[in-house]
């Protein structure tokens, strides 16, 4: 019997979590943990790469923690931690620097949006943070980063990355991983805007419905949600905000879009509307109990954090270990 392929997965702890985090990534994880050896990051150095509020930071860093329990997610069957509590991550970025070309970051398309025309003002955090997400992954021999299509340039940077390691340092030195990407729901859309992501970081609330929101907010932001010319309720490029409601309810009902698209044909948006909100308030339903639940026992989340830390240690240490030793540092004496 083959081992387990090895996941590792980092969201960051910034802005309000919602539905587009939960279908395309953490309902997912939970719903695949028993398939996979599970390494599962709350990725707080790489959320300050833009300012943060401390106490904001503290308090979403937990609640995302408390957003992966509550989807289902089990401490025996993951390892569940904060990027900040295992070191090895910043010091195998530092070393994996040395591995990749000013001109690579350069052209990263996310660094080339959020930079604009302003690149020489943009902190080097922003320029450098795929580096330090390739150690992220590269610590835990990962096989499979789950990430939405956004990311796969970064994922093939860190193939890259690690081809390149092993090519100078030997095969073997890392696992050179592949990108997990789940066709449908890994990009969920904005309520306001359906040609662009949903966003923690949107300037209106009303691009997302936050995981915390409760059953009249859920209401009047569907109510409000844009929709597409001509009243068939269908999937297709033309329609691209319908398509993404469909989605929505799609991954939340568990039904296919096709036998959506029968069930409401010949029907207005008003139905529609109605039944998908129902379906999204009731699916969310068990999920905002189960917050509440973990937000009233912060020791119980301190407590998987610790846990899940030690063991992503002993794993981190070992690979970070494998590669200084193959570069030529000294290591520790026992």
């Amino acid at each position: 019997m083959s081992a387990k392929p090895t996941v590792f997965s980092g969201i960051q702890p910034s802005g309000n979590l919602h539905i587009g985090n939960y279908l395309g990534a953490i309902k997912n994880f939970a719903a695949n943990q028993a398939q996979y050896h599970n390494y599962f990051c709350v990725v707080d150095h790489h959320a300050i790469t833009l300012p943060q509020e401390p106490a904001a930071l503290r308090q979403q860093t937990l609640e995302l923690a408390n957003a992966y329990l509550a989807a289902g997610l089990d401490p025996t069957e993951v390892t569940l931690f904060v990027q900040s509590h295992v070191s090895e991550h910043t010091e195998m970025g530092w070393m994996l620097n040395t591995f990749v070309y000013f001109g690579e970051l350069k052209r990263m398309t996310q660094f080339k949006e959020k930079a604009g025309k302003r690149q020489e003002e943009v902190n080097v955090g922003i320029f450098d943070y795929p580096v330090l997400m390739a150690a992220d992954i590269v610590l835990y021999d990962a096989d499979f980063v789950p990430v939405g299509e956004d990311q796969r340039q970064h994922v093939e940077l860190t193939r890259d990355i690690a081809n390149r390691v092993n090519y100078r340092l030997g095969e073997g030195t890392l696992v050179v991983p592949e990108a997990l990407i789940k066709k449908e729901g890994a990009r969920i859309m904005g309520l306001d805007d359906p040609t662009k992501k949903m966003s923690k970081s949107a300037t209106t609330p009303r691009n997302y419905i936050a995981l915390l929101d409760d059953a009249d907010t859920i209401r009047q932001k569907l109510r409000a949600a844009v929709t597409d010319s001509g009243a068939d309720i269908r999937a297709g490029e033309d329609k691209p905000a319908v398509t993404n409601l469909l989605t929505i309810y799609s991954l939340f009902a568990d039904v296919p879009v096709p036998v959506l698209e029968e069930r409401y044909a010949g029907k207005g948006y008003a139905d529609f509307k109605r039944d998908l909100t129902d379906v999204v308030i009731d699916s969310l339903a068990p999920f905002q109990a189960r917050l509440r639940e973990l937000d009233a026992n912060p020791d119980y989340t301190a407590a998987v954090l610790k846990e899940g830390a030690e063991r992503a240690r002993a794993k981190a240490s070992t690979v970070l270990t494998r590669v200084k030793g193959r570069m030529g540092y000294v290591l520790p004496f026992s």
